[in-house]
C-alpha cells in the first residue's frame, strides 16, 4: 500500500509494507519526498530509533529507476533531444 500527498514544496509518497503472508517480517514505512532539486528517502531504523536518510538528485533517481530493469554492466543514460 502507498499514499501520495501534495504539500507546498514537495510531493510525499509513503510506502507501507503489508507483507504477502501474515508470517512475513514487515519493514518500517519508507517516506519519499520529491522536491524541486532533490528526492529524499527516509526510513526509521527500528534498532536505533534513528531515521536513516538518503538524498538523490533527480538524475540519480532516473538512473536508479533504469538500473532496476538492466543486467549487470556499466551504463550512461542518454538525454532525449526533441526533433524539430
Amino acid at each position: 500500500m502507498f499514499t501520495i500527498e501534495h504539500e507546498f514544496d514537495a510531493t510525499v509518497i509513503t510506502l507501507v509494507d503489508e507483507g504477502a503472508d501474515p508470517r512475513d517480517y514487515l519493514q518500517e514505512d519508507i517516506t519519499i519526498q520529491s522536491f524541486e532539486d532533490c528526492v529524499v528517502v527516509e526510513q526509521l531504523d527500528e534498532n536505533t530509533e534513528i531515521v536513516m536518510r538518503v538524498v538523490f538528485s533527480h538524475a540519480q533517481l532516473r538512473e536508479l529507476a533504469a538500473a532496476l530493469d538492466l543486467p549487470e554492466g556499466v551504463y550512461r543514460l542518454q538525454s532525449r533531444k526533441s526533433k524539430g
